[in-house]
């Protein structure tokens, strides 16, 4: 396995089995950040201390990739893959900035956080020229917002992100380039309706899986 899927959860690397193999770099660096990130909001003792390691990633980002610093895999598979597209990495950084803190975020964080998520997936639509690019941050924002609910330990939060998810109109067709997104959404709406339960637990996990794989929602 390449080093950089290990910051990949399991069902990501499922969903990007059915993603167009030149678009899968770009997709895996995108999520492997997403993970980093939600790891510094949820293991930080300090809301500064999040903020500040959250602001290193930011500034990093606005430098050009040949100044930025060497080493880790994370990053070098950004400067690879995400040059001169940034801008929705910088919204992702922003987006968990938004859930640091002790006091429970407004809604409007909880939505804007989803679609920063969303964003990483809409980017790729986009640099690979799909004319759906909306249809699959649609997808990709049922994703976000369960993924989160699911790995959120917080009675309070949990309900939120359900909520929100419970909203999200996420039918379209995916195209086939970008059809692990609808695995993504597929999985996440199984979980959703199972009271939050990991994506990839139970038997029909797979069959959910392969469905969307195959018609692409």
């Amino acid at each position: 396995m390449d080093p950089i899927e290990q910051d990949i959860s399991d069902e990501q690397r499922l969903a990007l089995s059915y993603c167009a193999p030149k678009l899968r770099p770009m997709l895996v660096a995108g999520l492997a950040l997403d993970r980093r990130l939600a790891r510094i909001v949820a293991t930080a003792n300090e809301p500064m201390l999040a903020q500040m390691r959250l602001a290193w990633w930011r500034d990093t980002l606005l430098q050009p990739v040949a100044s930025r610093p060497i080493g880790d895999v994370v990053l070098g598979a950004i400067g690879s893959s995400w040059e001169g597209h940034e801008r929705s990495l910088l919204c992702l950084v922003d987006g968990w900035e938004g859930m640091i803190g002790s006091e429970i975020p407004p809604r409007e964080s909880f939505a804007s956080f989803a679609n920063a998520r969303a964003g990483i997936f809409e980017a790729v639509a986009e640099v690979s020229g799909s004319a759906d690019a909306s249809v699959v941050a649609e997808h990709a924002k049922l994703w976000a917002l369960v993924d989160a609910a699911v790995n959120n330990g917080q009675q309070e939060e949990r309900e939120i992100l359900a909520d929100l998810a419970r909203g999200v109109i996420a039918t379209g067709r995916v195209r086939r380039e970008m059809r692990g997104v609808a695995v993504l959404s597929a999985l996440a709406r199984r979980s959703l309706d199972r009271g939050l339960r990991p994506l990839l637990e139970g038997r029909g996990a797979a069959l959910t899986a392969m469905k969307a794989g195959l018609s692409g929602r």
